[in-house]
């Protein structure tokens, strides 16, 4: 057999084309290649950042300077500094006034002086830092239940989470309001995906009534405390629906621990059911735990599945040990300290008050830290956010897409730093600049 021939044959075994054969394919390649066009090359042609750039001009058009992406240049509490000027704050998750905490902030330091500033590599691979466990272990006692596991990111634990315990045979079936890390983990999962009213579990139990049999797994995903409405679920009723339509039931605390239930101890506690009642809690360390990454509290099995299994967790670098020791340390402060959640308790309650009495629209908000103020289109709310910031008030609109147009608000976060004359002064400038 000629050398070319063995070629040919090796060629065909391998699935190759012939030398001739793929000089043809790389002539009609050429062709097509020719017929791209150049936008298609080009990401400041991409049809998303043209949006974006379209939505700034216009912005400019009317006088707005970009609210987002303001640099703070020092630690944002009740009030921060922007452009070397003070201004009242509303728009930090800082709920009980924990980071920058002495203690928090001296564990961190600790952990840094112990183990450096990074875990370096994946837990699974380089082994466990005390740390890690510890805050661990914390948080399952927290919500009494057996396990938890520590993710990097808040985000991609919803992400990473549901897409690992759920399949193409199964569904995940949420709130209409749920978060966007919910909705990314259900699509990667490949589950069918339902969502129901926002809060009304009557039309929850009739489409899990009517479906639910079509399904292996069923997972019912709610937030503990919604962070653009701020309002909350019925746990009593959804713990009831699970159980009737043999479901799983998770609940989104990232907004929801330290700032609900009587100590700060989340839904559980508002509603007074056992921690064991709900399948799988999930939460981030980046609000009150002054840190930055997401957890999910459950039983063993669930943990131990997670732990070995979900990529967010296997392939990414274990949470930092300065990062877990302030998390952990603002955990014992907060169940120390329960008049820090009181205190902003009772802030929420006089900002949701003193609103409604301005006739601001504040939705169906429980005043539990989050309070929107609606506006009701995008250009009053970007309006209103750049008026209050010259005012000396710090209050970030949210616009469309991230919510419906007609829903464009204001979003104010309290704190339990917030005074009564802060509060009072962001609720009569809002009324009159409205």
């Amino acid at each position: 057999m000629s050398g070319m021939n063995k070629a040919q044959l090796i060629d065909r075994i391998l699935g190759r084309k012939s030398g001739s054969e793929t000089t043809g394919g790389t002539l009609k390649n050429r062709g097509a290649l020719a017929c791209v066009p150049e936008r298609l090359t080009r990401f400041d042609s991409h049809p998303g950042y043209k949006e974006m750039q379209v939505l700034m001009a216009t912005a400019k058009t009317f006088g707005f300077d970009n609210p987002f992406f303001r640099t703070h240049e020092g630690l944002a509490t009740a009030t921060t500094v922007i452009g070397h000027r003070e201004y009242l704050n509303f728009s930090c998750y800082n709920y009980l006034g924990l980071n920058g905490h002495p203690e928090v902030n001296q564990a961190a330091m600790a952990a840094i002086g112990h183990y450096g500033t990074s875990a370096s590599a994946s837990r699974l691979v380089a082994g466990e830092r005390p740390i890690q466990r510890e805050l661990e272990e914390a948080l399952a006692e927290f919500y009494e239940v057996e396990d938890c596991v520590v993710f990097v990111s808040g985000h991609a634990t919803n992400v990473s989470s549901i897409a690992t315990l759920f399949g193409p045979k199964d569904l995940v079936i949420h709130d209409s309001l749920i978060h966007n890390s919910v909705l990314e983990g259900a699509r990667l999962s490949g589950a069918s995906r339902r969502s129901f009213p926002h809060n009304d579990t009557a039309a929850l139990d009739a489409i899990l009534a009517d479906i639910r049999g079509r399904f292996e797994r069923v997972l019912i995903v709610v937030e503990g405390l919604y962070s653009m409405d701020g309002d909350i679920p019925d746990l009593p009723a959804l713990i009831d629906i699970k159980r009737r339509h043999k479901c799983f039931l998770m609940v989104d605390e990232a907004h929801a621990l330290g700032v609900v239930g009587a100590t700060g101890r989340g839904t559980a506690e508002h509603f007074g059911v056992a921690g064991k009642d709900v399948d799988i809690w999930m939460g981030t360390l980046s609000k009150t735990l002054s840190g930055c990454g997401g957890y999910i509290a459950g039983e063993r099995a669930l943990v131990e599945h997670l732990k070995y299994a979900a990529p967010g967790f296997v392939y990414s670098v274990g949470i930092s040990p300065p990062l877990a020791a302030a998390s952990l340390a603002s955990l014992r402060v907060l169940q120390k300290e329960p008049e820090r959640v009181a205190r902003l308790q009772a802030n929420g309650r006089l900002f949701l008050e003193l609103a409604k009495k301005a006739g601001l629209d504040t939705g169906t908000s429980r005043g539990f830290a989050v309070i929107p103020v609606i506006t009701g289109s995008s250009l009053k709310a970007v309006t209103l956010s750049s008026t209050m910031f010259e005012h000396g008030i710090n209050v970030q609109p949210v616009i469309y897409p991230a919510v419906e147009e007609r829903a464009a608000r204001l979003r104010f976060f309290l704190s339990e730093m917030h005074s009564e004359q802060d509060i009072r002064r962001a609720c009569e400038t809002a009324k009159k600049l409205i």
